[in-house]
């Protein structure tokens, strides 16, 4: 009976100590997500070009749970397009697409029913977009690619719902680094060369409202963009060129799987 009993202490022992070291419910989940979302999309250089229209993509990532709170994130998205242009002319169809890259760190406080997640992290951002084979009204098209390097630094906070469920709010600023436009001139046939500009100036902003359960999620969010004038670059022809200032504006939803 003593061996018995002393078998159960220490299997109670080891219980508690388990239970002490979970995560807390509440907390950051990590492990494998992929998602598909759909978005409207607009992107502007005043007094000059609009590109605009749906965009429709897959997105991915994993997060990793590290002692003390502490967890950090890899994200993947990919989202096409067919835009309309407004600009010189008019242009249809334009086929768009963006590549973004994201690698996070962040760490969860308890603050009563809720917790609350600062991060911060590197971003990289690619657009290429084609409007060499749209259909046209007095516009000429040419190949462009856009590279944005940036830091996002952003919360996230966890409400409690029911049932499993977590109410996400995440809010987040984007501090520009460095971006790169090439612009493919010589497409248009007018003797342009192409070029590369060079940006130095921006910042963006995105905010999400996520609802979490213990295998979906359902998010709405919307991303912005204002990045200022390139330098200038020689393009041929005893012309110089820049790439304007501009802003970028998307609004969308996403349904996720964890794993």
């Amino acid at each position: 009976m003593r061996k018995l009993a002393a078998v159960a202490g220490l299997m109670a022992a080891v219980c508690t100590t388990a239970a002490v070291a979970q995560r807390d419910p509440l907390a950051t989940r990590g492990g494998w997500e992929v998602g598909l979302q759909g978005s409207a999309y607009e992107y502007e250089e005043p007094d000059f070009a609009l590109l605009e229209g749906g965009r429709f993509g897959v997105t991915g990532s994993y997060t990793f749970l590290g002692p003390d709170h502490l967890h950090s994130r890899i994200e993947a998205r990919y989202s096409h397009a067919e835009l309309d242009y407004t600009g010189s002319g008019t242009l249809a169809d334009v086929s768009d697409h963006l590549i973004e890259l994201r690698a996070l760190a962040g760490l969860d406080f308890r603050a009563g029913r809720m917790i609350w997640a600062p991060y911060a992290g590197l971003g990289y951002r690619y657009l290429y977009n084609d409007l060499r084979g749209a259909s046209s009204t007095g516009a000429v098209g040419y190949r462009r690619e856009s590279r944005y390097y940036y830091v996002p630094v952003g919360v996230t906070l966890r409400l409690p719902m029911g049932g499993g469920w977590v109410f996400v709010p995440q809010l987040e600023y984007d501090a520009f680094a460095y971006g790169k436009q090439r612009s493919y001139l010589a497409d248009t046939g007018l003797g342009f060369s192409d070029v590369t500009n060079r940006q130095a100036r921006g910042r963006g902003a995105r905010g999400q409202l996520a609802f979490e359960g213990p295998r979906w999620s359902f998010s709405v969010w919307s991303h912005y963009w204002n990045i200022k004038d390139s330098d200038i670059q020689a393009v041929g022809l005893g012309r110089a060129g820049l790439e304007p200032a501009n802003t970028t504006r998307e609004s969308g939803v996403e349904l996720r799987y964890r794993f």
